[in-house]
């Protein structure tokens, strides 16, 4: 990193620092917590949850700030990634593309906020946003868009094949309609950007094809693996792309964010140009003239007349079409429960439909009307929708948490689910299980419902299990790392768990053996992913 570099880098972090100081006392006066001046992210991440403990929840929290419970959840998950690239800062010390990049992640999450609140008033600006910087951000985009789909192609040169591809992948319906939008057979011409992204940061597509490709230690290493992180960084170019295609400019900050973004993404993507081992070219797509850029954004804006706009994330894997899993005793239990209830169901309209027949043989006009109305009303309850609850019970699963947690442990999602939807909270001890025999769709699923973890100070049980599960051979997977990084940043914890590293190296020290390194690499492993 070259003097000037180093110096800017730092000037922009240093300005996302003061826009951050600035907004959360703001922030925090709107949530009842009176402070002189903000400090560092990490003492306003101990405000937020001060100010959730005297509110009475994140619930509360989000309906102050206007926020639903996945926006907070990203906010705050954002704060927590932050804090923990930042743990504190004097002015003058060196800044890592990282932490930048944290930085401003966090100041889009603060625009987004001031825009769902109006009673905030901040500001978030990092600099110029004149036409030609908007013209770079659109060309960005697009060398990016062209890339994903040079790199795919590059992977499944044969058109036909990669279009069967894609129907094992997808279904052949989603193909044909892809077909139809794109150029002759041109499926992935037809795709959005989100679908394009996934078949590049697709678990399985990705380490068949893309992982050679994106292997510099030295980029696309803000989360837990380069391809969580490229799907993050993709997900979050697919939000700015959608504003260019509606034709409003972007901030300044998205500006900065997506330059980074694009260094990351296309610097190792031109190495392997240079050296010749792909033939899509980032610096060539970027050198187009503006006409043909203007020709690119007119043809997206048409796709997305016809198709809407982009809303989806870039999920984590594709989903396969057809796929059905072995049902669970529960889902065998709710099949004949329907079946049976339709019996019942049957039967009553029967006898309602047969004694309103008869009434009406037997009484008077009037006595008859009077009948036809029970049988709406009762028609109409039989239509109503079953709460999640009420599902439960006709499954047979009765409202009680050790249910709740024998469904976490086997990886039912559908009664997981339910549980959630009908308000039940969750602890994270509930989830060692399922980490260690890697239940990747309950556990993603908990994460969407993290707000509804309401264990007090899981941390110490969670980190110790995990630590004992570790030296038992168990590795620290991605999933641990997500639980770790979601739950357990707080300074308390962190704090404790330096602790414990600096005993196992002095163990260690003392005592050198296998035993007593092997534990100290375990706690320093856990200490590296919560810091």
């Amino acid at each position: 990193m070259t003097l000037s570099k180093s110096h800017l880098i730092r000037e922009q972090f240093e300005r996302c620092l003061g826009i951050i100081r600035q907004a959360s006392v703001e922030i925090l006066l709107l949530l009842k917590v009176h402070v002189a001046e903000g400090k560092d992210p990490r003492w306003f991440l101990e405000q937020l949850d001060s100010a959730r403990l005297a509110l009475g929840g994140w619930a509360r929290v989000a309906k102050r700030l206007n926020l639903n419970d996945a926006e907070l959840s990203q906010f705050t998950l954002q704060l927590r990634l932050l804090q923990q690239r930042v743990p504190q800062y004097e002015s003058g010390q060196e800044v890592s593309d990282n932490q930048l990049i944290a930085a401003t992640r966090f100041v889009t999450a603060l625009e987004h906020l001031r825009l769902q609140q109006p009673l905030l008033t901040y500001s978030t600006e990092m600099g110029p946003s004149d036409e030609l910087r908007q013209q770079q951000a659109q060309k960005q985009v697009r060398t990016l868009e062209l890339m994903i789909k040079g790199l795919i192609m590059q992977a499944w040169p044969d058109p036909t094949r990669l279009n069967n591809h894609l129907k094992t992948l997808f279904n052949a319906d989603r193909v044909r309609g892809w077909l139809q939008q794109g150029e002759r057979n041109d499926a992935l011409g037809g795709m959005m950007f989100s679908e394009l992204a996934l078949m590049l940061v697709d678990k399985k597509e990705y380490s068949r094809s893309y992982s050679a490709l994106f292997s510099d230690p030295t980029l696309l290493t803000l989360m837990v693996e380069p391809r969580k992180t490229l799907q993050t960084f993709l997900d979050d170019i697919r939000l700015i792309r959608n504003k260019i295609i509606a034709q409003q400019p972007l901030t300044s900050t998205q500006i900065l964010l997506l330059d980074n973004y694009y260094a990351q993404i296309a610097s190792p993507v031109q190495r392997a140009f240079n050296e010749g081992r792909t033939t899509v070219n980032p610096a060539g797509l970027m050198s187009e003239d503006l006409d043909e850029l203007d020709r690119f954004w007119e043809n997206a804006r048409i796709k997305n007349s016809a198709t809407g706009d982009d809303i989806f994330e870039v999920r984590d894997t594709i989903d396969k079409p057809n796929r059905r899993p072995v049902r669970t005793p529960e889902q065998r239990d709710h099949l004949i429960s329907v079946v049976l209830w339709g019996v019942v169901g049957v039967m009553v309209m029967g006898m309602l439909m047969m004694g309103t027949w008869l009434l009406i043989e037997s009484s008077t006009p009037t006595q008859a009307a009077s009948t036809v109305a029970p049988v709406q009303t009762v028609a109409e309850e039989m239509r109503e929708t079953p709460s999640s609850r009420e599902t439960l019970t006709r499954m047979g699963v009765t409202w009680d948490e050790n249910n709740f947690r024998a469904a976490i442990d086997r990886n039912d999602t559908r009664v997981a689910l339910l549980f959630l939807k009908a308000g039940m909270d969750w602890k994270l001890s509930w989830t060692e299980h399922a980490l260690a025999v890697n239940h990747r769709e309950v556990l993603d699923l908990l994460m969407r419902y993290r707000l509804q973890m309401t264990q007090e100070k899981p941390c110490r049980q969670f980190i110790t299990n995990l630590g004992h599960a570790m030296s038992a051979g168990q590795s620290l997977t991605g999933l641990r790392k997500e639980y770790l990084q979601a739950f357990c940043t707080v300074p308390a914890v962190v704090e404790r768990q330096r602790r414990e590293m600096d005993q196992a190296k002095r163990r260690a020290q003392a005592q050198p053996n296998d035993s007593t390194k092997k534990w100290q690499s375990i706690q320093t492993a856990i200490y590296e992913v919560i810091r």
